[in-house]
C-alpha cells in the first residue's frame, strides 16, 4: 500500500520560515518525479514545485521563486519543500504528489498558515 505521509505545517508569521516533509512508503521512491502542490480556500490547486528521480528542480512556480526549494533524500524516501521569506498568500493546504510508473499519488497534506 502506498502511503505519502507529510509534515512539518503550522503557524508562521509573515516573513518566516518552515519546512514541510513528505515520506514515501510501500513504492520504490528513488525512481519518481515528486511534485509539491498547494490549495488555499477558494482556489483551484496549484502546482509549486517539482523535483526529478535524480534531485534536479523541474519546476518552481514563479511566485515562489527566491524563496522555495525543493529537495530529497532518496536514502530517507523523503521530499522537502524550503519555504523562507513566507508571505500571506502562501498560506495554503501543502500536498505532496507522487509520480511514478505512469501513476500519481497524493498525501493527505498539511495545512500552512501564514499571519501575524
Amino acid at each position: 500500500q502506498v502511503q505519502l505521509v507529510e509534515s512539518g505545517g503550522g503557524l508562521v508569521q509573515p516573513g518566516g520560515s518552515l519546512r514541510v516533509t513528505c515520506t514515501a512508503s510501500g513504492i520504490p521512491f528513488s525512481d519518481s518525479i515528486m511534485n509539491w502542490y498547494r490549495q488555499a480556500p477558494g482556489k483551484e490547486r496549484e502546482l509549486v514545485a517539482g523535483i526529478s528521480s535524480f534531485g534536479v528542480t523541474i519546476f518552481l512556480a514563479d511566485s515562489v521563486q527566491g524563496r522555495f526549494t525543493i529537495s530529497r533524500d532518496n536514502a530517507k524516501n523523503t521530499v522537502y519543500l524550503q519555504m523562507n521569506s513566507l508571505k500571506p498568500e502562501d498560506t495554503a493546504k501543502y500536498t505532496c504528489n507522487m509520480f511514478s510508473n505512469r501513476k500519481a499519488y497524493w498525501g493527505q497534506g498539511t495545512q500552512v498558515t501564514v499571519s501575524s
